[in-house]
């Protein structure tokens, strides 16, 4: 086993139990990424290794082994400082080396910790150390307590009276208390199992909109409280609205203490309850609440963030259009509605202002433009930016189409979250330095059409808008697990080395921005690649780069046909095995894929997972595999809020996912909420388990407050009930009255980052 993996024995087969993973492919893993494997290789490339572990439970094992790392460097450093004080027994390294939690850790390490002046040593400066032992060791002595204890009184160090000698002592005790290792983890656990969230209203505070009024007075076990009304609250403290505590019933933590302290009653038994009393108030109390508040926190945001990854994920999964030429507009009222068209490999061949909404004749002009840019540019698709006037632009653009009868276009209105972003970017300068912004904009929308995931990696994932509370949330955390996403995501699907720009390649397994850079530039100064190999003439590209990332690049109409697909170069040999034994061409193989139906697996020099991944890709070489692209059809009579009614049955788009609920675009510029009670007939306890972002749906409308601007949706009223048992159906559901609006939907129709829109999407 590597240096590398000089993690030992014990906390590997704690990691193994930790995920449930074998230790071979645990163990496989960690040699992999310790060799410089990025993990969609290790998933796709390395299965015969790993046992065939997924992606999902590799990324678990890479982010075990980084806290376990630290854990480890955190605890040889305590072990130094502990060895340094000359206080390092065989007892405490065993069970500093023995812990696999870093509080536990903390706390071991609390009592050796350096600490400001406090009361234990001022305690401890008066020579009361021997009068705190006494009490804590509660031995019958011959001398009463107050005897001994009068043997402390010594005014020059500051102890004037009995009464003060012990209270020094009692600090000294509490101190001890306050540190015990067992002791604190004991009272987390009590705060975790027992503890109620209470949220007040902070007085004279200014909650305009009344955004906090949920939690004025609110109050919910810890154990509980789920992430999105976690976040809440602490927004609402970080406004200033709010503030919160954990409350528990104050005889129970005490009481926890002193059946850890107390073992036999005596003298000493009185002063012992007033240091376990003073140790509650002033030392754990607010540590261990502190601790709790910082762990409630660290688990919303993992919650939150999941969220925002799954959203993420969905979106940028979104089927494509695919290579055809787009018109995409960016609708505008005054300013008008900017044009630009692209061709099938996403260039910019024009781009105009259509005047649709300024006055009577703006129509009218407008009509031979549009109708001279699709005839020129061969257009066959509208994309139309979701944002301010997109109804009323649809609606110009559908009346277009139908009166010049022109069957071979087709019109779809696309999410624009982020394209103004991704307009003022570095990026957007360096594609068109010489454009307009709204121009960018434009070009934005249209190419978002033809392929989602190539256009939305130019964009910071936290503007497309599909997370919950992403600002409160750690940042660096979630900006680490979005880029996973989206490295995951490029690599699924794979990229186009002869088209894709950089920003998309830097995403590859294994190629950095610099080198993806490096990529565009051999591109444009001696042309298209012929063979994947060509890229190891690129700098920066050296064997190790191109193992990782040669699998996800793919070359059309190369030398090579395999290069199209994901068949790894290293896998080559196999396929001309395959070719050989059935006494063909690998060409021909490709197409004609029923060929192998005939090969003989036992003749082959390639493991199982393997050989399964070589034939799925030879039988459908290159395969995109994303869902094939549907179009949503709002409502022709739907266009303003206004025009939603109760009971109408609408289609749309699913736009976010919360752990509350999904919001679906219906058309009309504010997103609808299905609650989670009303996703399913059956019971879900995540709203993920139903429904997924850029989903179709068709949506019932149960309700409709134009003045808060909020539209109650289900889904479950449109789908058949469950059968009862035996086999005979429930009888038919009563109309079901809009739920109850909560904090999280009043948020979602104030804040601005709730109004989100779809990519182009499939039916599910």
């Amino acid at each position: 086993m590597k240096e590398t993996l000089s993690l030992s024995p014990e906390l590997l087969i704690h990691i193994a139990q930790t995920l449930n993973l074998p230790m071979h492919g645990l163990v496989a893993v960690i040699e992999l990424l310790d060799d410089g494997g990025t993990v969609p290789f290790i998933a796709r490339y390395r299965k015969e290794a790993t046992g065939n572990l997924d992606e999902v439970q590799i990324r678990n094992i890479e982010e075990k082994l980084s806290y376990f790392r630290d854990l480890t460097e955190r605890r040889a450093t305590i072990l130094a400082s502990i060895t340094e004080q000359g206080k390092l027994t065989d007892e405490l390294k065993a069970r500093i080396e023995a812990t696999f939690d870093k509080s536990e850790l903390e706390d071991l390490y609390l009592p050796y910790r350096p600490k400001r002046r406090t009361k234990a040593i001022i305690a401890r400066e008066k020579g009361l150390e021997p009068l705190a032992q006494y009490l804590w060791a509660q031995q019958n002595s011959t001398a009463p307590l107050m005897d001994f204890a009068a043997g402390f009184v010594n005014t020059e160090l500051g102890v004037a009276t009995v009464d003060e000698a012990l209270e020094g002592a009692r600090h000294i005790v509490a101190e001890w208390i306050s540190e015990d290792a067992d002791l604190r983890k004991a009272l987390r656990k009590l705060l975790f199992d027992e503890g109620i969230i209470v949220s007040r209203k902070v007085t004279d505070a200014v909650d305009e909109q009344d955004k906090f009024k949920m939690y004025y007075e609110y109050s919910e076990p810890v154990k509980t409280i789920p992430s999105h009304r976690m976040l809440a609250i602490r927004r609402g403290e970080g406004e200033d609205v709010l503030y919160f505590l954990i409350e528990v019933e104050p005889e129970r933590p005490v009481a926890l203490i002193q059946r850890h302290v107390l073992r036999q009653q005596g003298d000493w038994t009185r002063q012992l309850e007033l240091a376990i009393d003073d140790a509650w108030k002033r030392l754990l109390n607010s540590s261990i609440q502190g601790e709790i508040r910082l762990e409630l926190k660290r688990r919303s945001d993992t919650d939150a963030i999941q969220v925002f990854r799954d959203n993420l994920y969905n979106l940028l999964l979104a089927p494509p259009a695919g290579p055809i030429s787009v018109l995409g507009i960016d609708p505008g009222l005054r300013t008008g509605c900017k044009v630009a068209v692209v061709d099938a490999t996403g260039k910019m061949l024009a781009h105009d202002v259509l005047y649709l909404h300024t006055s009577k004749h703006g129509n009218a002009e407008s009509v031979p433009k549009l109708e001279a840019l699709l005839r020129k540019h061969n257009v066959r698709a509208i994309a139309i930016g979701n944002g301010t006037a997109s109804r009323e632009t649809d609606a110009f653009v559908r009346d277009f189409l139908r009166e010049k009868n022109i069957d071979g276009i087709f019109s779809v209105t696309v999410s624009e979250s982020g394209a103004s972003v991704y307009s003022a970017s570095d990026v957007a300068r360096q594609e068109f330095p010489d454009l307009d912004l709204t121009v960018r904009g434009a070009i934005s929308i249209a190419r978002r059409l033809q392929d989602p995931l190539s256009e939305l990696v130019k964009v910071d994932p936290k503007s497309i808008g599909v997370g919950q509370y992403q600002h409160d949330v750690d940042q660096r955390q979630l900006q680490e697990s979005l880029e996973n996403v989206i490295e995951s995501c490029v690599n699924r699907v794979g990229v186009d080395l002869n088209t894709s720009s950089w920003t998309l390649l830097r995403f590859v397994a294994g190629i950095t921005e610099r080198t993806a850079q490096n990529i565009v530039t051999h591109r444009n100064e001696k042309g298209g690649f012929r063979s994947r190999r060509q890229v190891l003439e690129v700098p920066g590209i050296g064997p190790k780069t191109f193992e990782q990332a040669a699998g996800f690049l793919r070359i059309r109409d190369g030398d090579n046909p395999l290069d199209m697909t994901a068949v790894h170069p290293e896998s080559y040999p196999v396929v001309e095995q395959i070719a050989l034994s059935l006494h063909t061409s690998v060409k021909e193989i490709i197409q004609k894929p029923q060929l192998l139906e005939q090969v003989d697996r036992k003749q082959l020099s390639a493991g199982a997972y393997t050989l399964d991944d070589i034939l799925a890709e030879l039988r459908k070489p290159g395969r995109d595999p994303r869902d094939k692209f549907v179009a949503p059809v709002f409502h022709e009579g739907v266009r303003e809020l206004s025009d939603v009614q109760v009971g109408m049955v609408l289609e749309g788009v699913v736009t976010n996912v919360t752990k509350f609920g999904a919001f679906v675009d219906i058309g009309v510029h504010q997103d609808g909420l299905v609650h989670i009670s009303e996703l399913s007939n059956r019971f879900i306890k995540d709203p993920s388990e139903a429904v997924k972002a850029g989903q179709i749906v068709k949506v019932k409308v149960l309700g409709v407050d134009a003045k808060a601007k909020r539209i109650a949706l289900s889904i479950k009223a449109l789908s058949e009930p469950p059968a009862r048992f035996g086999g005979k159906p429930a009888k038919p559901a009563k109309p079901v009255p809009p739920p109850q609006p909560t904090m999280e939907e009043k948020l979602a129709a104030l804040s601005t980052k709730w109004k989100v829109r779809p990519a182009i999407t499939a039916k599910s």
